[in-house]
């Protein structure tokens, strides 16, 4: 098999995480599946931003792990979670991020037209 791809962010792939001092709850399946004012701001290139919430702010009982994976060049090996009574795949975490963004490990990221809602009061 062949070594995947590693590349390093950079002026043609810019990417930063900054700490955020926003509220951000997420609501699906009818309840808040997270919550946290810790949550970490991660911008890539032209892509919208996603936070990333620290798995100790989420309720991970409602979370189930699913076989999906994916895979980024900048980032690694993500993980997916469906969410009980809920969508699939609809979380994602890199367990063992590449050193550029190390600090979004142990971290989880929600697809906004999976949940219910990323309600975010800054």
């Amino acid at each position: 098999m062949a070594s995947r791809p590693i590349r390093i962010p950079g002026p043609d792939h810019p990417i930063t995480v900054t700490r955020s001092d926003a509220h951000v709850v997420v609501r699906a399946a009818g309840q808040v599946i997270a919550e946290t004012r810790r949550a970490l701001e991660l911008r890539e290139a032209s892509y919208p931003p996603v936070f990333y919430i620290p798995r100790a702010d989420a309720d991970m009982t409602l979370l189930v792990r699913t076989e999906h994976a994916s895979y980024c060049p900048y980032k690694g090996e993500a993980a997916y979670f469906s969410i009980r009574g809920g969508a699939e795949n609809a979380v994602w975490s890199y367990e063992a991020p590449y050193a550029a963004v190390a600090e979004i490990g142990d971290h989880l990221a929600f697809y906004p037209d999976r949940v219910e809602a990323i309600e975010v009061n800054r």
